[in-house]
């Protein structure tokens, strides 16, 4: 978890070594960068992540798949649905994580 000032790259670059076995990763902008797309690559990961505006080289990436990332932003904005998720009530991580995964034990139920 990062603050909302730190950029996708630190996230990422924290991330990378525990990162599970999969095919593919989805990914928004933010995350578009030359050295992660490598460090994936080298994973035996395929990257699904549309290049940035600003990049002078247009990167190829499946439209298809990536369409389908709206399932996971609509599975956080229920999450944020519940207070004390949305408003990191719980500044212990693990505490953090146990509230998310109750909250999606219940949303999983009804």
């Amino acid at each position: 978890m990062t603050a909302g000032q730190v950029s996708d790259y630190t996230g990422a670059a924290a991330l990378l070594g525990s990162l599970p076995a999969a095919d593919w990763l989805i990914a928004d902008r933010g995350y578009d960068a030359d050295w992660f797309r490598d460090a994936l690559k080298d994973k035996g990961i395929r990257p699904c992540i549309p290049g940035r505006k600003s990049r002078g080289k247009a990167i190829r990436y499946d439209k298809r798949r990536y369409k389908r990332r709206n399932r996971i932003e609509i599975m956080f904005g229920r999450l944020k649905d519940w207070r004390r998720i949305a408003t990191r009530y719980d500044r212990c991580p693990k505490v953090f994580l146990s509230a998310i995964a109750l909250a999606a034990t219940v949303m999983f139920w009804l």
